[in-house]
């Protein structure tokens, strides 16, 4: 579970962004974690392609450099893929995923190993900001079946060296991300943080949470030579998708989709309804561990209706799991177990126009 605070940080750093198509807000807030190690990207123009909007949140553990370096160049990643030009936005966001997990694994194996790779300058994506920092970064595609081992040797010499902390090995993230274009929804998902959309009122999951007790993932992590104990990866996880956590993807046996812990996304895609849609709802489990997504959803819609901005159902959404879940006495256990497990942060976002749908 990591270390906890003596008493949590509620203090919540919230951001908002409009323009003719969309009025996003997001929020974090670390809780009792020692550090914040959640980040998010809010793009309501993606770089490479203005037609599509961009929102990430990624919920670290272990250190904030897999989080944050996530943040900062998944979405580049999406764009550059060779299917994305092509209008195989599914495949380009899988793609991503896998890529951007081997040039990270491939940076820390090259450190490991010989030590010969020139550091630079760490960059960081702040929690609370949804800019990025271009550096000098490899940009290669993979083959299909994308393979962080095979592509270890002919990035260590392009790739900047990020993850040089032997404790980076420990270090990881879940990623959920919704990808707006063409009157398409898309969203790609490893770990369990979630997206909710809500439907004229009724929440619709946009993903499935990864959790090492469901039948596919059992068999993956078992087929890799791991274990599920006490519904945790090798009794240590407590979710079996990931970017990051090198420690379960040693098995050379095992292409990057099949280690014990894999970054291969979902990806779920269908038509957006300008008549149907109303928000999206992106949130680490510091969220869903407490609230069902009907309750989420039912719960910003009701303070929408009385015209509120789009950031404070957030912060009462925050409160809201920090605050009021303590009081039942059946969940209290949980509910701190949750808080002291995980940040929180959560993106929501609203068309304005029928144009943007």
């Amino acid at each position: 579970m990591g270390q906890a605070l003596s008493a949590p940080v509620t203090t919540k750093h919230t951001s908002t962004w409009s323009n003719d198509s969309y009025i996003v807000a997001a929020s974090c807030m670390q809780g009792w974690r020692v550090h914040m190690e959640d980040a998010h990207t809010c793009l309501l123009e993606l770089p490479g392609d203005p037609k599509a909007a961009y929102f990430s949140v990624f919920d670290g553990h272990g250190g904030t450099r897999v989080a944050q370096h996530a943040g900062m160049y998944l979405h580049e990643k999406i764009v550059a893929q060779p299917e994305y030009v092509k209008n195989d936005i599914k495949e380009a966001v899988r793609r991503a995923f896998l890529l951007l997990d081997a040039e990270m694994q491939a940076e820390m194996t090259s450190y490991t190993v010989s030590q010969q790779v020139p550091a630079e300058k760490d960059s960081i994506v702040s929690p609370r900001s949804s800019s990025t920092t271009n550096t000098s970064q490899a940009s290669r595609s993979l083959p299909p079946k994308a393979d962080a081992a095979s592509s270890r040797d002919d990035r260590a010499a392009t790739t900047s060296t990020r993850f040089t902390n032997p404790g980076d090995e420990l270090a990881g993230s879940t990623g959920i991300i919704v990808l707006l274009r063409d009157q398409m929804l898309y969203c790609g998902n490893a770990g369990d943080s979630r997206a909710v959309c809500s439907r004229r009122g009724v929440a619709e999951p946009l993903s499935t949470d990864h959790k090492p007790t469901l039948r596919r993932e059992k068999e993956r992590i078992l087929a890799a030579g791991g274990w599920v104990d006490a519904n945790r990866v090798n009794g240590n996880l407590a979710l079996s998708r990931a970017f990051g956590d090198f420690v379960f993807k040693r098995n050379p046996r095992q292409n990057a989709e099949n280690q014990i812990v894999s970054a291969n996304p979902d990806v779920y895609a269908r038509r957006l309804s300008a008549e149907e849609d109303e928000f999206l709802v992106l949130c680490c489990d510091g969220i869903w561990d407490v609230m069902t997504n009907q309750e989420v959803v039912s719960f910003i819609r009701l303070r929408l209706s009385y015209g509120v901005t789009p950031e404070k159902p957030l912060w009462s959404l925050q409160n809201s799991c920090s605050i009021s879940f303590r009081s039942r006495s059946c969940c209290q256990m949980f509910g701190q177990r949750c808080l002291q497990r995980n940040e929180c942060t959560g993106i929501f976002t609203e068309p304005t126009g029928d144009d943007c749908l």
